[in-house]
């Protein structure tokens, strides 16, 4: 039995051998990896080069006076950039003002103070907003918005500060239409709240539940947790949201078509029509030719440093709050 015993080969599995990286699959990944990157750059010098190729004769011809002048006239070929320049960023300024407390708001009450029933169809409600397209808003608000925003704001309370020092320059309306740069940043403001309420709250979600409770416990109330726990930890997201949203009112086109008035004049009251980038170039780009077309895209290439300068700034806020 002991012979038989030795005798006996006990199977056993051999261990599996394990196959290195494919080098050809590896270079294949990073080739098409950095092809993808490198097309993004050349798209966007491509773009950028065509813009500044088109708008070079008007900034030849006009020089710095380009940004300074508000002369915008077909006829005698004068053309500035100063009335649409300040109109796009007091709309998009006007949306954030109002947008941003309200997308916040949203944010906390559907991660702390909304009851479990009611959070996903709240939070699917705001999410389908986004989903609206852009011509709709303004086809809303000047249909639909600008003529109760006329009657039951404009109207009142242009009556109401006629005559005063600074509200009445600010909020006095001389043709209460409805249409104008507030009315632009209310609808700016109702497009861009689903971005921002989206990505705040899910930063806010993603927060450790431990440092709620801990602030829970040693007796903090809400506002407290939201202010000193929750709004600290998810600053740099906060700030990227907003900067998003920023970018979406800069840029947006259509909406603000319909509602800003599409005026080329200078006015301190919020309340009057102006214009903006966007505006000009969708209302007059069809029918451009020569000097008014290179004006179009010297437009085009400021909005696009706007838009760089906003970046800039994003990125220097959120560098020092990660610091602090």
């Amino acid at each position: 039995m002991p012979a038989l015993t030795q005798s006996v080969a006990v199977a056993r599995p051999r261990p599996a051998i394990r196959k290195g990286p494919s080098k050809g699959l590896d270079a294949t990944f990073r080739a098409c990896a950095y092809g993808a990157a490198l097309i993004v750059l050349l798209v966007l010098a491509g773009i950028l080069g065509s813009i500044i190729y088109g708008g070079w004769p008007a900034f030849r011809e006009f020089g710095f006076g380009f940004l300074t002048s508000s002369a915008w006239n077909i006829g005698t070929e004068q053309y500035g950039a100063l009335v649409a320049v300040i109109g796009t960023v007091a709309s998009a300024v006007l949306a954030l003002l109002i947008g941003v407390p309200v997308s916040l708001g949203i944010a906390i009450f559907l991660t702390q103070l909304c009851p479990g029933w009611a959070r996903r169809p709240v939070a699917m409600t705001i999410e389908l907003l986004a989903a609206v397209p852009s011509i709709i808003y303004g086809m809303w608000g000047l249909f639909v918005f600008a003529p109760l925003f006329a009657r039951f704001v404009q109207i009142p309370v242009s009556n109401l500060v006629e005559g005063m020092p600074i509200l009445g320059t600010i909020l006095y309306a001389r043709v209460p239409s409805g249409v104008g740069v507030l009315t632009a940043g209310i609808i700016l403001a109702i497009m861009i709240v689903p971005f921002i309420a989206s990505i705040a709250r899910d930063m806010l979600e993603q927060i450790p539940t431990v440092l709620r409770e801990s602030a829970y416990g040693i007796g903090c109330t809400t506002w407290e947790v939201v202010r000193h726990v929750l709004v600290p930890q998810a600053a740099v997201s906060i700030i990227g949201a907003i900067m998003l949203g920023l970018g979406r009112a800069l840029g947006e086109t259509m909406a603000v078509t319909f509602v800003v008035g599409n005026a080329n004049r200078l006015s301190a009251s919020i309340f009057d029509p102006s214009s903006t980038i966007a505006s000009r170039i969708a209302n007059e780009f069809n029918e451009a030719d020569g000097l008014q077309l290179n004006a179009l895209m010297a437009l085009g290439c400021i909005l696009f440093v706007i838009t760089f300068i906003v970046l800039i700034v994003a990125r220097l806020l959120t560098r020092r709050v990660r610091a602090a």
